[in-house]
This record gives C-alpha cells, sequence and structure tokens, in this order.
C-alpha cells in the first residue's frame, strides 16, 4: 500500500476511476491519508442492478424483486446525494444507468447539480422507462456548455426546450427518445463541432 501512495495523484485518481464508485469509496479505510481521495476522482457511475431473467427465477421471485425496485432506486438516489454532497474538485464524467418510471425529480437535481459545477465533459444517461415515458429532461441540461460527448437513451425532448449552442459537443447518441423532428433537428444545429452522430429508434 506504501507503494501505491507513492504514486503521482494523477495515476492514483485514473485507479480510483477504473473501480466502481463504491469500491473507490471504500479505499478510504485504508489509511488517512486515503480518506478522502476517492472524493476527488473526477468519473462518477452510478448504475443500478437489474433483476435477472425471468427465465432464471420463478414468477413468484420476479414478482417480489419488482416489488422491490421502489426501494432499489430510493437507495441509489441516496447514494448518488451523499457522493455528490461531499464530492470535491470537478466532475468529468457522470454516468447514470437505472430503470425509471416516468420522470424522476431527484434526476433533475443531480443534472441542477452538474450544470451549477460547469466542469462536465461526458454525460451517459441510460433511463430504462419501459411502458412508461421516458424521463422528461430539464432545461438545466442545455447548460451544460462544456460538454464533448452525451449519451441519452430513455429520454423524453419536448418542444418547449431552448437550445444554447453546444460549443464543445463532438459526440451525440440519442436512442428510444422521445421528442419531436424540429426539436431533433434544433438540438444538432446546436452542435456546429458535432462529428460523430448516433440516431436509433426515434
Amino acid at each position: 500500500m506504501d507503494r501505491i501512495s507513492k504514486l503521482p495523484i494523477g495515476i492514483i485518481e485514473t485507479i480510483l476511476c477504473l473501480l466502481p464508485i463504491q469500491e473507490a469509496a471504500r479505499t478510504s479505510i485504508l489509511s488517512k491519508e486515503w480518506r478522502y481521495r476517492w472524493t476527488k476522482i473526477p468519473k462518477l457511475v452510478f448504475i443500478q442492478d437489474r433483476p435477472h431473467a425471468w427465465t432464471d427465477e420463478s414468477a413468484l421471485a420476479a414478482l417480489e424483486r419488482y416489488r422491490d425496485r421502489p426501494s432499489e432506486r430510493r437507495k441509489l438516489f441516496y447514494a448518488i446525494y451523499q457522493v455528490l454532497l461531499i464530492h470535491e474538485g470537478p466532475i468529468h464524467e457522470f454516468t447514470l444507468d437505472m430503470e425509471v418510471d416516468g420522470s424522476c425529480v431527484e434526476i433533475d437535481h443531480f443534472l441542477h447539480h452538474l450544470s451549477k459545477k460547469n466542469t462536465l465533459k461526458i454525460l451517459k444517461l441510460d433511463l430504462d422507462a419501459g411502458a412508461f415515458e421516458g424521463h422528461r429532461l430539464p432545461i438545466c441540461l442545455f447548460s451544460l456548455h462544456q460538454l464533448t460527448s452525451l449519451y441519452l437513451h430513455g429520454c423524453v425532448l419536448y418542444e418547449k426546450h431552448s437550445f444554447k449552442e453546444f460549443g464543445c459537443l463532438t459526440t451525440l447518441h440519442v436512442e428510444n427518445v422521445c421528442t419531436p423532428v424540429k426539436t431533433l433537428l434544433r438540438l444538432l444545429s446546436s452542435c456546429p463541432l458535432l462529428k460523430s452522430l448516433t440516431l436509433v429508434s426515434l
């Protein structure tokens, strides 16, 4: 452990970024020097545990797991709130992969927090809404002018969104997003440096 502690800060941050956020947080027990190091990593990834396929368990067990999903989401939201509260320094990459039942105000809170930091370069929102309407993206998303890569899945872009220029955006992935054609065209026209565009199941 002493050898690892003597590594340059940049290398230590890279190592921590490769760990799941839960594992990175556990490094705080290694020593006093490591207690808050994980709170400075610029990459935050939150992925909700998904239930096994119905073929792997009985219908009753699957139903019980389905009933527990709201509780699992609350735990995930609480964990994200706690991480954002104590995080220090810039956040360059933020990933949220989870199931939603329509719009979630908690996701809006996270995006608002990230927009206030104004350091985000990569944003991935992979939101599985199932049979429900996807999450309606808040206006604050479009104040993330430092973004270079944006991945949206299972979201809703509606006509009232006003787009300011994403002057740094070079990569855009839009999948299973509910949006009028005019709104999508306005989004694309706000990305003058766009190099990679992926549109799936619109």
